[in-house]
């Protein structure tokens, strides 16, 4: 009989280019490494496939193809090293490094994210955020100071910007982002329930939370009829 370790060591010989990575495959990287860093909290040094996989709803099979589009990381009889694994999979997203954000929009939802601790244990820190209302600007919320729009270009430059999140209303979406293009934002975290058009070296990720709670929704009342 197999040890449930014992295929975690089979890969490609070479990792694949990022253009050649399913999207989907690089969404449950950040899956496994969630799971991955919950195991060393539980103090577990090593994992198979078989174990990260049913914490999650894979295969193991499906843990596999998935991480050999990226290399070879499992040891035969061992699985895979939690640590080892856990490196290996911030790097790939670009995590190992911290990313400064900028935050656009300081509503309610603004504000809770600025006061989120769980960006900076990823890798993430919003280092600024801006709005247009004049008793905002010029303070600081939860340790981060709050421009003017008029400074945005400057304080992207200054620091750097590469990541900016969106939480302003629909109807301002799309001139805040041709804004952060302006000035250098390659990545957009964008709340407002509005499509963005942004030129194709743009990255742009959508939540819309309606939208979640409609799959839901709908999730739910399919297993009450199977119930049924």
């Amino acid at each position: 009989m197999k040890s449930p370790h014992q295929d975690d060591s089979v890969a490609n010989d070479r990792s694949q280019t990022p253009a050649s990575v399913p999207a989907p495959v690089v969404s449950r990287l950040s899956l496994y490494l969630r799971e991955l860093q919950r195991f060393q909290q539980r103090g577990w040094e090593t994992v198979s496939s078989t174990q990260l996989g049913a914490e999650l709803g894979f295969t193991d099979a499906q843990v596999r193809k998935d991480l050999a589009y990226f290399g070879q990381f499992g040891y035969p009889g061992v699985g895979y090293r939690c640590m080892e694994l856990v490196a290996a999979i911030r790097g790939i997203l670009g995590t190992d490094r911290t990313w400064n954000v900028a935050l656009v929009g300081l509503g309610n939802l603004g504000r809770a994210l600025l006061g989120h601790r769980g960006f900076h244990q990823q890798g993430f820190r919003i280092t600024a955020a801006f709005d247009v209302a004049p008793e905002l600007v010029g303070k600081t919320v939860e340790g981060v100071p709050v421009c003017s729009m008029e400074e945005l270009a400057a304080v992207v430059q200054r620091e750097s910007l590469k990541l900016a999140i969106i939480t302003v209303p629909a109807s301002n979406a799309q001139a805040v982002a041709d804004q952060l293009i302006r000035a250098g934002i390659a990545g957009i975290l964008n709340f407002a329930p509005v499509t963005l058009n942004v030129p194709s070296h743009v990255r742009v990720v959508g939540v819309d939370l309606a939208l979640e709670l409609e799959q839901l929704t709908y999730a739910v009342l399919q297993r009450a009829a199977q119930g049924d």
